[in-house]
């Protein structure tokens, strides 16, 4: 255990003191943190151990030098100075063994603690309610789920071996040396507050050099992750901004440049006065130790092992000075890790929920009313919550609608009539605020959701595609699928013949949000996604609202023959899908305001009317 380098140091001085200034750790926290360590709790015990170990075995050389030179030297005692040099050798030894055995510990206890949160906090965000993402930050999120959970990893692997060992290296080297000569000893420790202060300077200079860095790293990072996706890209190519851009990017580039410029002086000044003082202190040590040498009140082997324990005693007392802010600024991100972990999950599987089974796809609105809920209500501020604001008006209101199995329901309306909304609540990404939404008489609110979600399928008027396969993306719905199963769906869905033509058939990559298929082989893909996961009811949301006429023309044929025998709720813009409907819904302001078969709601001359005639007269021009 040699102790902390001069630039894990500054490394430290330099942290944002910022966000742990005046801050306390409360028992709460302290608790949660010392649970998260409890598996580990042998492996941390050995990991201090060998960490004392190693300190003690590392004050051991200056005495045996001291040794060498008032007992070997001076008795012309070979056989004396050959135990020495074997014991000498023996403890560097064990002191490299331990190291290695330290960093095996400080890794798989961090590793693991890594592991335990990561999956912990992916877990519990991705079951979090639809209003939730609404709300928060994608790059917060990601930030929780990598800087917060590494800072709160160090906590284990690196403040506590840092402390632990400056501590022990500390007590231990000025106790050998107070043995040695208390005089010499004193004048050491008067030595440090002249660097001390100077560089606790420094450190605060580097610390707003750090955030300042950071704030444009980020900047940067933003805006090539915003230029570098398929859409940014496009826009600055349609604008012709690349000049525009280009500067942009070498301003925030130039401004890193000179931070890093700065940094990389200020961190020099730091190290240069280190080893200055460490030197200056030695010097003075064999200076006045050499004058009581030569007055023969110390031995030279006593000045010797004085000067060697001296530089081991700077470096620790700094890197202890600012011990409060490394332990406060691991615990500030455990704090961001369980903020984010404690956030509220407004929908969640009751105790008691069962699994719904072989359903047969009969739906009711029973009494529906609903208003979206706050996002802010319960998301952390610091994810983009904060205090709950008053609820908007109902979007839905006294929604009173049952679907037999195997109904074809069509829902047309004026847009911001509640359309997307009513077939959301279905999935149940949002809870109805009054009455309830059953599945084959079961309230979705009293089976799992897990089971309820695989007994639907949506597709989308966008639908999503991952960054990966053809194959990848149709096996999400499920992954157990056989090759002859998903050929079958593709062909079903009338887009197998365009998936072979692929440069590697199935095995082709899709790009960003599929980009490299076109809208309407996207649109069939996300169908014949849906036949292989094989639900009882189909919403549709628009599935054909922006294709040209040939796309939307396979489109509905793949539909066609996915909807066939499934119960289907659909949002339709589209004369050819509402005719064939076998009920239509009207709903206008949240309400339902007509209902019947198309010949019936033309006959009526209702807002239905109003709307046909627009779309006829769409579908003309």
């Amino acid at each position: 255990m040699t102790g902390p380098s001069p630039f894990q140091i500054m490394h430290s001085m330099s942290a944002d003191r910022s966000a742990v200034e005046g801050a306390s750790i409360n028992k709460a926290t302290r608790r949660r943190v010392y649970g998260f360590a409890q598996p580990y709790r042998r492996h941390i015990t050995l990991f201090v151990a060998t960490i004392v170990a190693a300190t003690f075995l590392g004050l051991l050389p200056p005495l045996i030098i001291r040794q060498i030179f008032d007992v070997a030297i001076v008795d012309n005692d070979g056989s004396y100075l050959n135990t020495l040099f074997i014991i000498m050798v023996v403890a560097a030894v064990g002191e490299a063994l331990l190291s290695l055995v330290e960093r095996w510990l400080s890794s798989h206890i961090g590793e693991g603690l890594i592991f335990d949160l990561r999956v912990r906090l992916f877990d519990h965000v991705q079951r979090m309610p639809l209003a939730f993402f609404t709300r928060t930050q994608t790059g917060t999120l990601i930030s929780r789920l990598n800087n917060d959970v590494i800072g709160a990893q160090r906590a284990f692997t690196g403040t506590l071996g840092t402390v632990v060992g400056n501590v022990i290296t500390l007590g231990g080297t000025l106790i050998a040396m107070l043995l040695l000569e208390w005089r010499l000893t004193l004048i050491a420790i008067v030595i440090l507050p002249v660097f001390v202060l100077p560089a606790r300077r420094v450190g605060s200079n580097l610390q707003d050099i750090t955030r300042e860095g950071m704030n444009v790293n980020a900047s940067m990072n933003n805006t090539m992750t915003e230029r570098f996706n398929v859409a940014g890209a496009l826009l600055v190519k349609l604008f012709g901004r690349h000049d525009h851009e280009a500067e942009d990017f070498g301003d925030s580039a130039g401004r890193v440049r000179d931070i890093g410029v700065r940094s990389a002086m200020y961190s020099r000044v730091f190290v240069v006065a280190l080893t200055l003082v460490g030197a200056i202190g030695t010097a003075i040590v064999y200076w006045l130790g050499g004058h009581l040498v030569i007055d023969s009140d110390i031995s030279a082997g006593t000045l010797v092992a004085l000067g060697l324990y001296t530089v081991r005693i700077y470096m620790p007392l700094t890197s202890l000075s600012n011990a409060r802010i490394d332990i406060m600024t691991a615990f500030v991100s455990f704090e961001r890790v369980f903020e984010v972990l404690d956030a509220p999950n407004a929908i969640t599987d009751s105790p008691d929920a069962t699994e719904l089974t072989n359903p047969s796809g009969a739906l009711r609105f029973d009494h529906v009313t609903f208003r979206y809920p706050d996002p802010a209500a319960g998301t952390p501020e610091s994810l983009g919550g904060g205090e709950a604001t008053a609820s908007a008006d109902d979007v839905l209101r006294d929604i009173d609608l049952t679907i037999e199995p195997g109904q074809m329901v069509a829902v047309v309306g004026p847009s911001g009539a509640g359309k997307t909304t009513l077939t959301s609540l279905v999935p149940r990404l949002y809870d109805v605020t009054v009455g309830a939404i059953e599945v084959d008489g079961h309230d979705v609110r009293a089976v799992t959701q897990d089971s309820l979600r695989r007994a639907i399928g949506v597709v989308s008027q966008d639908p999503h595609l991952f960054h990966d396969t053809v194959l990848a993306n149709l096996r999400y719905a499920r992954p157990e699928a056989t090759q002859e199963e998903i050929e079958a769906a593709c062909e079903a869905a009338r887009i197998h013949h365009v998936i072979a033509a692929l440069p590697e058939g199935y095995e082709t990559t899709v790009g960003e949000r599929g980009y490299r298929l076109s809208g309407g082989e996207k649109q069939r893909l996300a169908i014949a996604r849906m036949l292989l996961k094989d639900p009882a009811i189909v919403v549709l949301d628009e599935a054909t609202s922006h294709l040209d006429t040939e796309n939307e023309a396979h489109v509905q044929e793949a539909l066609a023959h996915a909807l066939r025998g499934r119960t289907s709720l659909v949002i339709a813009h589209r004369l050819s899908t509402i005719t064939d409907a076998d009920v239509i819904v009207v709903l206008d302001d949240g309400r339902i305001v007509e209902t019947g078969t198309h010949e019936e709601l033309r006959n009526a001359s209702g807002l239905y009317e109003e709307l046909y005639e627009t779309l006829v007269r769409a579908d003309h021009s």
